[in-house]
């Protein structure tokens, strides 16, 4: 039962931020809302005893997981732009990832809240030592001379 109304929460909040952006222009992920929103709901739930953990403990598992990829995958496509660094920034943190999704959904706060530090500072060095080695485009380098010129 409980991964049947996952689906109906998903679908449903897809459907809400996909609206809400068409009237808004306000631009985010309709699916990774309708999943992180879902999964959230399901966990505080869980947390203040008002769903079974029974029932809800590994759907909610299955979407803080597919969530976990999802995050790796932006920031690897917006943020890391230095190809050399891909596979290492997966394989840190996709099974860290995992480890404080399991932390969580079994309330393990002890170790789920240091794990989510740990996965953030990765996420801010990976971030940091990719913008610092990008070359910079030839349109912006372009842009730059013209602007020293300029005066």
């Amino acid at each position: 039962m409980g991964i049947l109304i996952a689906t109906i929460s998903i679908l449903t909040i897809t459907g809400i931020v996909w609206t809400f952006g068409k009237v808004t222009g306000f631009k985010i992920c309709p699916i990774c809302a309708g999943v992180s929103g879902t999964w959230l709901w399901m966990l505080i739930g869980m947390l203040f005893g008002q769903l079974p953990t029974s029932n809800f403990q590994l759907p909610t598992a299955i979407l803080m997981g597919g969530s976990v990829v999802g995050l790796a995958y932006q920031f690897e496509r917006h943020l890391l732009k230095n190809e050399k660094y891909h596979l290492l920034w997966k394989a840190l943190f996709i099974p860290l990832g995992f480890l404080t999704v399991y932390s969580a959904v079994n309330f393990y706060w002890a170790l789920a809240i240091p794990a989510l530090l740990v996965l953030i500072v990765l996420a801010l060095i990976f971030g940091r030592r990719s913008s610092r080695h990008q070359p910079a485009s030839e349109a912006v380098e372009k842009l730059e001379e013209k602007m020293k010129k300029c005066c």
